[in-house]
Order: C-alpha cells, then structure tokens, then sequence
C-alpha cells in the first residue's frame, strides 16, 4: 500500500475493531446465531459498507480498491483452493496409538502444515489421530499439542502455511525468503513434540491394562485415497512459488498479469472437484461451509481494516513500537485474541511506517528483523486461545463430536497455552528474535 501524506481518524477504526471483537466473542456469547454464515455475512455488510463510504468520500478509494482486489481475492482463492484440494485426500485407519506412534502424525502435520496450509493439514490428519487414540481414556493432551503444532506452529516455511505469511507474500516478501525461517520452526516444533511425547508416555502408562490391550488387537491399516490430489496442491504450490513479480517482471507494470497465479489455482482446484469422487468427499465430510466463512468474515476485516492500516503507517512513529521483540510480542499478544491475519498485516504497516523507503537490504519494504518478528509472533501465538487461528475451534468441534471432552476457552489457556506454549514462544523469541 503506497506512503499518504495524509492520515487518517483513529475512531475510523472501529469497525474494525468491532469486526474482530465480534468474530472473538460472537461464538462465545451467541453461538447458535452465530453457527449461520448469512449472519456472519451480515456482519460484514453492516460494518463494511460504512467504512467503504467513508474511504471513497474522504479520498481513500485507492486504497479500498487495493485491499479488495490485490489481497482479498487472492487471499480467498488461496484458502479455497487448498481447501478444495485437501478436501479430496482421504486419510483412514485405525493403528496402534503408542505415544512414539502418535508423535509421529503430530511431526507428518508439522511438515505438512507449511505445504497444504495449517487448516489443510489440520483437516486431513485430525480424524485419523482421533480414530487411533479412540480405545484410549486419556487423549485430550494429544488434540492440544495438535492444534499447537499442526494446526499453527506447522505452518511457518512458506506463504501456503498460515494465512498472515501468504498475506506477507503478497506484499512483496519473496516465497523462498519464508525458508529462512526453517530453524525457528525446528526448534519451535521439536520442542514442542518431545514435551508432547513426554505426557503422552505419561499417560500411556496410566492407560487401563484392558485399554491398551483392546488397542493391540483392534487395527485397521492405515489408507490413503485421493492421492493424485497432491498433484493439484503441488500445482498450487509452485504457482505461488514462482508465478510472482519475482520471475514475471512485467506484472510490476501491469499488477493485474499477477491474476495468471490465482487462475492457476482456480485450475488445480476445479481438476480436483472434476476427479474426485463425491464418495470420497463425503468420507471426509466435506462441505463448503468453514470456507464460505472465511469469505464472509474475511469480506468485512479486509475493508474495515483499510483505515487501521492507514493510521498505523502515519502515526507509526509515535506508538513506541521499534524492536524487534516488540513487534513479536505486540503481534503475538494481538494474534492470540484477534485473527492472526489482519494482525500481522497490521503490523506489517506499522514497520512500514518506521522504515525509511531508500534503505537497503529491505524484504517487502521492511526491514528483514522486522518481517521476521511478525510473522513468527502471528503463526505461533495464534495457537494460544481457541480464536487465535481458524483450525483451532474446527479441531475443537471435530475432538468433541467424538466424545473428547475439551478445555473451555480460558481453561484452554490455563491448563495449557500460558504453561506450556508460552514459555517455548519466549524462548525463541530469546534464540532468534
């Protein structure tokens, strides 16, 4: 988004703090109502179009006009098409649910969280973990370190993993640029898995004796159909990789050739709904319901945060944020409560606004510590309460469906985020930050 002379009113902000607090409380404090899209897209409207007429009419359409067109369509058909896509892989199976076992499926999530996107990975293992550990008694730990690790910190190595990281990208961070973060996401992870092994060997030995032998002799291979989907999502994947202004010179003159990528993606998603059977998408109980969500909500965010944006890079100066720590904190602290992806493009703007335009060495115009922090600050710490990143409350509601009693949302973070994935998020901060 260009540098403006001019600001603009904090107070035309709160839509968009409206919008986010809605979005945090709104399955809390009125959940049935909430459970239906067109009241979300309801939401949207009723905060978005204000803030849009007020955007056109004090001289901000350029900037309405960019959020909507250049980040919010690719944003949308990015997550609908891996979506779509890993919709069509199924995962079956019944095996021995050995905490050396189940370490395993939580390290396979991290890895593929970074490819096929957090919600994608999340979607595709969450029920095979479930069936695995179904014979067990003790297995609501194993549903919380997999929110941790697959359904977030998973996701750090590519734009394709977290939402906030593709919205990065296409600010002008390069797609290998996000590799650099590979020993953050292996210290992050590893730590992560061992203490998970850790209680799950804990458990396991408190395990009924009847338990664990009902598990022994109660297995069903583990199967995987709908294979020839990776090849749609390795489409996806390289078309994010390499059709960018990075390889394409000619879409710094004409932004709208940057399309050619999201056509791609539209491609590989509808190859995928072509050949794959509806009996394989109705093993996986797909609908188009969580990504038709994510459109609507994200519609209402994506305008009314056009203001916020603009405030944060004019006055950015003056807010007292300047570390590198700082940005991972303040990013963090907000991702934890807020959605990760608006946060991390808040922040993105407000080192925007301390960055002089002529330095070097700048990724996406910031400086490279800067981008670093938030992006860790916004994938990690979205995984400290249940609204911290859209996989969350879907794993959630999947683990209790069958049975598995969770943690409220502030005994999710009492029994678990502040004393076990705080502490790791410190001390990477203290390590890399």
């Amino acid at each position: 988004m260009e540098h403006l002379p001019v600001s603009i009113p904090l107070y035309a902000s709160i839509p968009f703090f409206a919008m986010l607090m809605t979005i945090a409380v709104g399955p809390l404090l009125f959940h049935h109502w909430w459970e239906n899209n067109r009241n979300k897209l309801i939401v949207s409207l009723v905060l978005g179009i204000p803030t849009a007429i007020y955007l056109i009419a004090t001289g901000f359409l350029h900037n309405l006009e960019h959020q909507l067109i250049f980040d919010y369509i690719p944003f949308i058909i990015l997550l609908g098409g891996l979506f779509i896509i890993t919709g069509g892989i199924n995962l079956s199976g019944d095996i021995q649910a050995k905490p050396a076992i189940n370490t395993l499926f939580l390290g396979i999530g991290a890895v593929l969280a970074s490819f096929m996107g957090t919600t994608g990975a999340a979607m595709l293992l969450i029920r095979p973990v479930i069936n695995t550990n179904q014979q067990r008694k003790y297995k609501m730990h194993t549903i919380l370190f997999f929110i941790a690790i697959v359904a977030n910190a998973g996701g750090i190595l590519t734009p394709l993993g977290d939402p906030p990281l593709f919205l990065l990208y296409l600010r002008g961070a390069p797609f290998t640029w996000f590799f650099q973060l590979a020993p953050e996401w292996l210290f992050a992870n590893s730590l992560l898995l061992i203490i998970y092994y850790m209680f799950d060997k804990y458990y396991y030995k408190k395990e009924p004796a009847e338990n664990i032998a009902f598990d022994r002799t109660h297995i069903q291979p583990i199967r995987m159909r709908g294979t020839f989907n990776f090849i749609f999502l390795a489409g996806v994947v390289l078309s994010v990789a390499f059709l960018n202004q990075q390889y394409i010179p000619a879409i710094k003159d004409n932004a709208y050739l940057a399309f050619i990528r999201e056509a791609t993606i539209l491609l590989m998603a509808g190859l995928s709904l072509y050949f794959t059977s509806k009996e394989l998408r109705e093993a996986n109980k797909f609908t188009y319901g969580p990504i038709i969500e994510v459109a609507y909500l994200f519609l209402g965010i994506f305008i009314t945060m056009v203001p916020a944006l603009i405030w944060l890079e004019t006055n950015a100066k003056t807010l007292g944020v300047e570390s590198a720590a700082q940005f991972y904190y303040a990013t963090g602290a907000l991702s934890s409560f807020l959605d990760n992806a608006p946060t991390a493009v808040s922040f993105y703007n407000l080192a925007l606004g301390l960055t002089d335009p002529n330095s070097t060495g700048l990724v996406a115009g910031i400086p490279d510590y800067y981008l670093k922090a938030i992006s860790l600050g916004a994938v990690l710490f979205g995984s400290m309460t249940y609204i911290g990143n859209g996989p969350n409350f879907m794993v959630k509601a999947i683990a209790e469906e069958s049975k598995i009693n969770m943690p409220s949302f502030f005994g999710y973070m009492i029994k678990f985020s502040l004393i076990i994935l705080l502490p790791i998020y410190i001390i990477t901060q203290l390590l890399f930050i």
